[in-house]
């Protein structure tokens, strides 16, 4: 959404008045070209005013700063009310067992949906992946296709239906085309990734049932949903205990549970 500007239509002897303003009602022009008209109260008229002055100054202290330093400043995200009160129940200083961690993060999820379960880690270098195969669903599924003409005239439409492409050696200079489409999701086949070999029929049977974790490109983080909040806690305990046992836990240096909408909850690596 764009900035909100407010206007306060006034209404002084010499000007004409609208018919808003001649059944004593107070008008507020929301939005820009297209903003909306809307109708508020007096007390909700003075709030929107005194918001708007402290956003007014919140962003000349910004630019200011900004200046002396010489550095692009964004201001602070400021949370919701319902996830200020569930943030409470985490002691910030304290890192949970996994235990104690599933049973908090069910209490502070915030969707009215059956949200999901993401391991956040931190570990040690990046580069690092593999597979990894979880004793009970997770709700995301992996999808792996193999590299043939007709999956290149989807990818060519904008259609990518998969999480793992697997392609023969002969098909990929015919692969190389899309590889700015498939390169930045991390799908192009690479010998590194053991995507591309002369029987991928057999690769993908053997992968099937297993999902594919890595670092991101520029950074030492994993991330990877483990299963659902309505999923009893010893099926998450045990999908995030294959997930660790999968990187190595030497290789962990940081982990924390959240959940779809939520604050995250740190948890000790046993």
């Amino acid at each position: 959404m764009g900035k909100k500007t407010i206007n306060i239509v006034s209404s002084k002897p010499e000007e004409k008045k609208t018919a808003s303003e001649r059944k004593g009602r107070i008008v507020v022009r929301t939005g820009k070209e297209h903003g909306r008209i809307s109708d508020l109260g007096t007390q909700a008229l003075e709030e929107a005013v005194i918001i708007e002055k402290k956003t007014k100054k919140l962003q000349q202290e910004i630019t200011v700063k900004a200046k002396k330093t010489g550095k692009t400043i964004k201001p602070k995200r400021v949370r919701g009310h319902r996830w200020q009160k569930a943030r409470k129940k985490i002691d910030p200083q304290k890192i949970y067992s996994l235990f104690e961690a599933i049973k908090l993060l069910k209490t502070v999820s915030l969707s009215r949906f059956d949200g999901s379960v993401d391991a956040h880690l931190v570990v040690k270098k990046i580069g690092l992946k593999g597979e990894v195969e979880f004793p009970y669903p997770t709700g995301k599924q992996q999808k792996i296709r193999i590299a043939d003409e007709a999956l290149l005239k989807e990818i060519e439409k904008g259609k990518i239906d998969f999480t793992l492409l697997i392609a023969t050696p002969q098909m990929m200079p015919k692969l190389a085309k899309y590889a700015k489409i498939l390169g930045p999701r991390g799908l192009m086949p690479n010998p590194k990734a053991g995507t591309i070999t002369d029987q991928p029929e057999e690769l993908a049977k053997k992968l099937t049932g297993k999902i594919t974790w890595k670092t991101e490109p520029k950074a030492p983080l994993i991330h990877l949903t483990i299963g659902k909040v309505s999923q009893p806690d010893s099926q998450l305990e045990e999908n995030f205990k294959a997930l660790v046992a999968a990187i190595g836990q030497k290789n962990i240096k940081k982990a924390t549970l959240a959940p779809t909408m939520g604050p995250g909850v740190k948890i000790k690596i046993e």
